[in-house]
């Protein structure tokens, strides 16, 4: 995983973990690699990992089971969508919208082209 210079690292690793389970790679109720695992495998601080997994566990994403490890939250899947939809519309929609408005395209124009990619 190469990181953004924009972004903090811990976000990155917590958008990754809402990429995992949006993809259904990993399901509720379902162990998923450790603090540790996950600090080695990235090549960042173990604290850095541990930021990720508690934000991620404050939006009630994932949940610690104490000496066994993170799992998926039952609802995780609804609250990690949840929480990308609010940060794409918040961050990613406005700018997306001013680039269109900028280069004259369409909101028709756009629906066209995201048909396209399905």
């Amino acid at each position: 995983m190469e990181f953004l210079e924009n972004q903090p690292i811990y976000m990155q690793i917590a958008d990754n973990f809402c990429e995992n389970i949006l993809l259904e790679k990993w399901k509720p109720n379902e162990r998923i690699p450790s603090v540790r695992d996950i600090a080695i495998t990235l090549e960042v601080n173990p604290n850095t990992a541990m930021r990720a997994f508690v934000y991620l566990q404050e939006k009630d994403i994932i949940y610690n089971k104490r000496g066994i490890g993170y799992f998926v939250s039952e609802d995780g899947y609804q609250k990690a969508l949840e929480l990308k939809r609010a940060e794409f519309i918040e961050k990613d929609l406005p700018v997306l919208m001013k680039t269109m408005k900028l280069l004259d395209i369409s909101c028709k124009e756009m629906e066209t082209l995201y048909k396209e990619t399905e």
